[in-house]
């Protein structure tokens, strides 16, 4: 049995940094079976993203440690372990495959969220010229088999530069594009999780390819208008 939600729900009822730091046994012992299971998933991920080759779990992993200087919320640590995979790294802007580990809100996600302007100027510019492939991908069986569809907050009117009439409308009005799946509690504990992580980022693998595709035509061509 995994023991990440057992910490995780003591931590929810104990966030700070005493309780964390007479628990420090508990949470390292945690620490390394996430690691290790996040090792197994690098493993089979790299078949997905070569480029990834190079990657240790560390390159995965969110810090524990929440940064409140701006928040309202003073809560020293995160109650939830998270993963993500990316090629470019934690903080690239390009599209990533993620992984949340909580109790009650365990969920595997991939996509972008919220991306910078000239990102999602991007992201558009692809959708407009290719927006088939993306509705191809999202009418997929082993799409849809995990997936309800391509999430994220939408504009109310059409973006600018873009008519109400275009037939891709509905995701060029989109601010983020991602997919989700819940993940339930047994999972989690059992390991059950991790073939069920594999077996999504498979399903996502399209879409991350199209949102990867379009930044890199776009700044591949920059130089040729």
């Amino acid at each position: 049995m995994r023991p990440y939600l057992d910490f995780l729900s003591a931590l929810s009822e104990n966030n700070q940094k005493d309780w964390m730091d007479a628990n420090k046994k508990w949470y390292l012992d945690t620490k390394a079976t996430l690691v290790a299971d996040t090792e197994v998933l690098l493993k089979t991920m790299v078949d997905l993203e070569p480029s990834m080759a190079s990657f240790k779990a560390k390159d995965c992993l969110f810090r524990q440690n929440r940064d409140v200087r701006f928040s309202a919320n003073k809560n020293p640590y995160k109650t939830n372990f998270g993963v993500y995979f990316s090629p470019g790294g934690k903080k690239s802007p390009g599209p990533g495959y993620y992984l949340q580990i909580q109790p009650g809100n365990s969920f595997l996600a991939g996509g972008i969220w919220m991306p910078e302007a000239d990102t999602l100027k991007k992201i558009r510019k692809e959708i407009d010229f290719s927006g088939a492939q993306l509705q191809q991908i999202e009418q997929s069986a082993s799409f849809k088999k995990l997936f309800s569809g391509i999430e994220g907050e939408k504009l109310k009117t059409s973006p600018r530069d873009y008519e109400a009439s275009n037939p891709y409308i509905e995701y060029l009005k989109l601010k983020s594009f991602t997919v989700s799946h819940h993940i339930s509690d047994q999972a989690i504990q059992t390991g059950a999780f991790i073939k069920f992580a594999l077996d999504g980022f498979n399903a996502m693998k399209p879409f991350i390819d199209f949102l990867s595709q379009a930044l890199e035509e776009v700044e591949d061509g920059a130089g040729l208008l």
